[in-house]
């Protein structure tokens, strides 16, 4: 069992990217297994601040191997831009990343596409990040889609020009203005820069390396309350964010499966329309916005915020098997007196701890209120030294999910963590 899984548990932007960072000197690769430029994880080094999109977040480990998976959906604009800002030589990285040919290209027309769907919903709208994620996802399923693969062919061009024109034809139907050509700019200097990097079967790359005991972490974007299938439908992304994803977007059998570390911030936040029980509409919530810097690292949207909702965190528990908790943005919670935590839902004057199917049940949540602490955290490194009513809060957290919390983020930067046996 050498591939550990790590995923959010909330609706994203839990700090994935910051954690795999830290724990990737511990892993021989890091492979990201769905989730597209849509995804933004930050991770902040030596005073400076760096966000991938694509790129697995073990790239600035050099003696580390990165892989993107096939379940990930690629824009090779976005590819291009971002290995360019990364600093170091294509050679270089290219001898430490590698493409799965089976990964499906993100094309110009998907984010028209994408643009014109969330256009015609009006009022319905779902809070799309505009990358040409679900669009792409949706050529997949309907066996449409261009692969990384299918780059190296001769004929690529000509298919290339054969969806364009089936994409072209379905927007006919929407009364949308677009210029393909701007849409186009930097996309095919982009198939060039992918070229350059190596393409291959990299599930059985993953398999190999598992086999020969080289430690894995398979790194998941977006978060559990997102997954197409277990999310807040439709208010979702468009592929499975939830550990059994890591399977089938990296090609790997459940039996390698080890530790799947769970994910969450200390209150809640979300991007985009959608269902949000515990969201805060006063100056609380403007708080913890300013103070956890919460602005998309994709779309720079302000984030909404509100407290620790433990019914939806304890359902991501359960449907993905976490053996482990790590919490981030824990000093963003200093200076509140008191701090609220869900603990369950009164839906039509009943309690439940169940999330109910509808998104538009009227969800009344039901809080505990835990002391605060007042103590700035982020030069702490010694989980013993934390302040009492934090480590009180950490051990509520444990008790009502059954899991340890066994690595607190005390800041953005790689050194602020805490890592507790």
């Amino acid at each position: 069992m050498n591939i550990d899984i790590l995923l959010g548990l909330q609706w994203g932007d839990e700090g994935k990217g910051k954690i795999v960072d830290a724990l990737s000197p511990d892993y021989d690769v890091i492979a990201r297994f769905q989730g597209g430029p849509n995804a933004g994880h930050s991770l902040e080094f030596n005073n400076v601040k760096h966000i991938l999109h694509l790129i697995p977040s073990g790239i600035f480990h050099t003696d580390k191997l990165n892989i993107i998976g096939n379940g990930v959906v690629i824009d090779p604009a976005v590819f291009k831009k971002e290995i360019e800002e990364l600093g170091p030589s294509v050679d270089e990285l290219s001898k430490r990343l590698i493409i799965s040919n089976k990964a499906n290209l993100i094309l110009p027309s998907h984010r028209i596409l994408d643009a014109a769907y969330e256009c015609s919903k009006g009022n319905s709208k779902i809070g799309s990040t505009l990358k040409g994620i679900g669009p792409a996802y949706t050529d997949k399923t309907g066996r449409n889609g261009l692969r990384v693969g299918d780059i190296l062919k001769e004929d690529f061009v000509l298919k290339y020009k054969d969806h364009l024109n089936n994409h072209l034809a379905i927007l006919k139907t929407y009364d949308f203005i677009f210029d393909i050509e701007e849409y186009e700019k930097g996309w095919f200097e982009g198939i060039e820069m992918l070229k350059k990097f190596p393409i291959s079967n990299t599930e059985y790359l993953i398999n190999e390396l598992a086999q020969k005991d080289k430690k894995i972490l398979a790194e998941g974007a977006q978060g559990t309350m997102l997954d197409l299938d277990f999310g807040s439908y439709p208010f979702v992304t468009s592929s499975n964010t939830i550990s059994a994803g890591a399977c089938s977007g990296l090609g790997a059998s459940p039996k390698l499966i080890g530790e799947i570390f769970g994910i969450f911030k200390a209150y809640c936040t979300r991007v985009g329309s959608g269902p949000f029980p515990t969201e805060l509409h006063d100056d609380t919530g403007t708080n913890l916005r300013n103070i956890g810097r919460e602005f998309g690292s994709t779309t720079g949207r302000p984030r909404r915020c509100g407290w620790l909702d433990l019914p939806a965190m304890k359902y991501s528990i359960m449907i993905n098997g976490v053996t482990r908790l790590f919490m981030t943005k824990a000093d963003v919670m200093s200076g509140f007196e008191s701090i609220k935590i869900c603990t369950a839902y009164k839906i039509d004057g009943k309690i439940c701890h169940e999330l109910p199917f509808n998104n538009d049940s009227v969800i009344e949540p039901v809080y505990t209120v835990v002391k605060g602490w007042e103590e700035d955290i982020s030069g702490q490194r010694d989980f013993n030294k934390l302040p009492l009513p934090l480590k009180n809060f950490i051990e509520f957290i444990e008790n009502q999910t059954g899991v340890p919390v066994t690595m607190v983020s005390v800041g953005p930067d790689r050194e602020e963590t805490i890592f507790r046996s």
